[in-house]
């Protein structure tokens, strides 16, 4: 770790280096938005533009990391305001159409999922910085995705499928625009289906009383013709 600036005052370690750098950027995103580079960083900390880069290659990626470092307060709140949803199709279309709700109101969020230098859609929806914060927002879901078969890559492909309806949404709400109500029978007529379509049909428990049922009208029929 380089030692040398820093206000006088040299971070312990790594980890020190990077928090006082985030911290930076957090205080320049809340006073000038985005309109800041590495170099109003750096004089921030008190360092090189050349040690900011060593743990931020770009502008871009300090961005980023500083939305992800402070956007953790919306999805504990995310997490609460889905906890009562179990159902797998209904989760998904309440989780889509909260954020979408909140985006204005959630600066770092709104960094991370509208265009711009932060977003996590600027490599595309299936960038391992876009899959991974869309993961973070399903597994706040209370559903018990194994019970309906969706584990492990297919979670993924859930995680992307998601992305790619809540990027349409952000980037062309509708005309007119989807909100409330409507936004939710939008979502809940074509993409709960899809989503729907991985749950279990019946259950053998379910099949075999109909079975049963079944076999034994013949009897009944035939001790009615003796």
């Amino acid at each position: 770790m380089r030692t040398h600036g820093w206000s006088g005052a040299k971070p312990a370690d790594d980890d020190e280096a990077i928090a006082r750098i985030l911290d930076a950027a957090r205080r320049r995103i809340d006073e000038f938005g985005t309109d800041f580079g590495i170099s109003d960083v750096a004089k921030d900390v008190g360092v090189t533009r050349q040690t900011v880069y060593r743990y931020f290659p770009s502008t871009e990626a300090l961005l980023f990391a500083t939305s992800i470092a402070e956007v953790g307060p919306f999805l504990d709140s995310l997490a609460a305001h889905v906890r009562r949803i179990h159902d797998p199709a209904e989760a998904v279309v309440e989780g889509i159409a909260h954020t979408l709700e909140r985006l204005p109101h959630e600066r770092y969020l709104s960094l991370l999922l509208t265009p711009g230098k932060a977003s996590t859609f600027s490599a595309g929806v299936t960038s391992d910085t876009a899959m991974t914060f869309g993961r973070s927002i399903v597994e706040r879901f209370n559903v018990d995705w194994a019970s309906v078969g969706i584990i492990d890559d297919e979670l993924d492909r859930l995680v992307e499928f998601m992305l790619r309806i809540f990027q349409s949404l952000v980037i062309d709400p509708g005309r007119p625009p989807h909100r409330g109500k409507e936004l939710r029978e939008f979502l809940r007529r074509w993409v709960a289906p899809a989503i729907s379509l991985n749950a279990p049909v019946s259950t053998p428990a379910r099949r075999g009383p109909a079975k049963r049922a079944q076999r034994t009208q013949p009897s009944r029929k035939a001790k009615a013709v003796k």
